[in-house]
Parts: C-alpha cells; sequence; structure tokens
C-alpha cells in the first residue's frame, strides 16, 4: 500500500484503462501522502550527485538522473494538486459498476463530477448526483464502502408519489423522458419500449409514522399488499394489518435537510424506494460528463 501500491496499479495490463483507473483516482491521501514521500526520498537521493556532479563530467547517466528527478518532482506536485486540492474540493472522476442509470449512464462510464457546485448552491431536481449511502443501504450492502449515483427526484417539502409507474410530485405528474426498463442478469439490456407495459414496478410513497419517515415500495391490491424488494430490512413490514395502517397514511413530504433519488432505469435500480432518504451533508457533488469510453464523451443530463 504506498508506493508500490501506485506502481501495482501501473503494470495492470488492458484493464489498467478501467478498474486500475478508478483505484487510482480513489486511493486514500495516507497514500498519496506515501506516495509524495517516497517520490521526494528519491529526488533528494539523485539531487545530491547531480549537484555534484562537474560539467565536465556529465554524460548519459546524468541525463538519465536529471531525467527522473524532474519526473519525481512533477508527480509530486501533480499528487499534491490533484488529490490535496482539486479532488476533495473541486472535481473528481467516479466508475459507474452498475446499470441503474441506463440510458443515461452506462456500465463501465468513467464520470467528472463537480463538487464546488453544491458548496455555493442547493442540489435541484433532475440532477444527477454521486453520493455517499445513507445507512439502511449501507447495511444492506454488507457495510461495504462506496458512492452512488442517481437522479434527484424530490427536494425538502415534495411530495413524491409512483402510482401505476407514473411519478408525482407534490400531486402532478412528472414527465421523465429519461426513464427506461431493462432486463438480464445484470438488468442491463434495454427493453423494447412496446414491452414497458409489461414491466411490474411497484407504487411508491413516504410517509410520516410517528416522527418516522418511512418509504413504502408495494405490489398488490390493498387486500393483497406485499413489500417489494429489495427494500432495507430497516423498512421490511412483514403484517399485512400493519402493512395496511402504514398504507392508510397520507403520503408525507420530504422533511428539511433530505433529498430522494431514483435510478434511470426505474426496474433495475436499488434507490431511494428501497432505503429511503440522503441527508444533505452525505451529497458529494453533480456529474458533469462522461469522459470513458472516448465514444461516449458527452454532457450528463
Amino acid at each position: 500500500m504506498s508506493f508500490s501500491w501506485f506502481l501495482a496499479q501501473a503494470q495492470q495490463p488492458p484493464l489498467f484503462s478501467i478498474e486500475s483507473i478508478d483505484r487510482i483516482a480513489r486511493a486514500p491521501i495516507s497514500q498519496v501522502l506515501m506516495f509524495a514521500a517516497v517520490l521526494t526520498l528519491v529526488r533528494i537521493l539523485v539531487f545530491l550527485p547531480l549537484k555534484n556532479q562537474a560539467v565536465h563530467a556529465r554524460g548519459a547517466g546524468y541525463k538519465v538522473m536529471k531525467a527522473i528527478n524532474e519526473l519525481a518532482d512533477a508527480l509530486v506536485y501533480a499528487a499534491i494538486a490533484v488529490f490535496l486540492l482539486i479532488r476533495p474540493f473541486a472535481i473528481q472522476t467516479f466508475f459507474i459498476p452498475t446499470g441503474s442509470m441506463i440510458n443515461t449512464l452506462q456500465l463501465r462510464d468513467f464520470i467528472v463530477a463537480n463538487k464546488f457546485i453544491y458548496r455555493a448552491s442547493e442540489p435541484q431536481r433532475g440532477d444527477i448526483i454521486v453520493f455517499h449511502p445513507p445507512k439502511p443501504a449501507f447495511t444492506m450492502m454488507g457495510g461495504q464502502e462506496t458512492d452512488y449515483i442517481k437522479r434527484l427526484i424530490g427536494v425538502p417539502g415534495d411530495v413524491i408519489e409512483l402510482r401505476n409507474k407514473k411519478l408525482y410530485r407534490n400531486g402532478q405528474p412528472v414527465d421523465e423522458p429519461y426513464v427506461t426498463y431493462t432486463t438480464g442478469r445484470e438488468q442491463s439490456i434495454l427493453l423494447p419500449r412496446d414491452e414497458w407495459d409489461a414491466q411490474i414496478i411497484p407504487d411508491f410513497k413516504l410517509v410520516n409514522d410517528n416522527g418516522r419517515i418511512i418509504p413504502l415500495a408495494m405490489l398488490g391490491g390493498y387486500a393483497n399488499m406485499q413489500m417489494a424488494g429489495p427494500v432495507s430490512p430497516e423498512f421490511v413490514v412483514n403484517d399485512l394489518t400493519e402493512m395496511r395502517r402504514l398504507m392508510d397514511l397520507p403520503a408525507a413530504p420530504i422533511p428539511p435537510g433530505y433529498f430522494l433519488f431514483m435510478g434511470d432505469n426505474r426496474n433495475g435500480s436499488f434507490d431511494s424506494r428501497g432505503w429511503g432518504l440522503v441527508p444533505r451533508d452525505q451529497i458529494i457533488g453533480k456529474a458533469e460528463f462522461i469522459w470513458l469510453p472516448l465514444s461516449r464523451i458527452r454532457q450528463v443530463r
């Protein structure tokens, strides 16, 4: 983990452009500092003989050591600028490992997220946002550290409902031209439009049960309701009487400081319908554009 870790990434064949780029982009600060420290030591060891080398004795060896010194110098400044200034405060790259945002984002896309924008403004409906998953989602992932990317559907004060696959915001239907439906093992094969009507999508609403905000994703009629999965264990309701009681509650507005997200791949996304709301302080940044693969360079919207 340190300098050898960075070297290992550079030695990865063919997959270097995918998994290794993502690992390097996410390198912890401790590894970045170790990398910079090792390169600084290399510079010191190389600089001393360079300094003492007589002009008339400067041959090929001198040129090689000078090139190593200049490369190490450039890498140290690049590491400091990128990992200690640009990544924490300005922009960061992210790798798309799932099909939850198909067709807007594809599996194995690399996107650039603007981390500064939400320091100066609030997230807006329709923004595609990178965020840390809330506790219920994190728990369902087995505690695996990851980031999510979804479309912002509801901001504080909004009442969000899905009824018969149609999104309603504050009682008004919302046009969603970006929504798709998929199939396949990874839920990544786009279905033809003439098959979309056959897809079963749970109805959804938030309810406020004595101060506890619960996401309800429900299948079936009132007499035959069941929770639709995947749903965080924190929100699963197995008792039919309790389920009916919750369903009888009115749709609740999103509370202050929280946001509701859904994937564009509406039947292939693990999102707020299953794990609830995202606190404001867990939002990382807005997806701005795809930069890899080169054939897919474009603005994200």
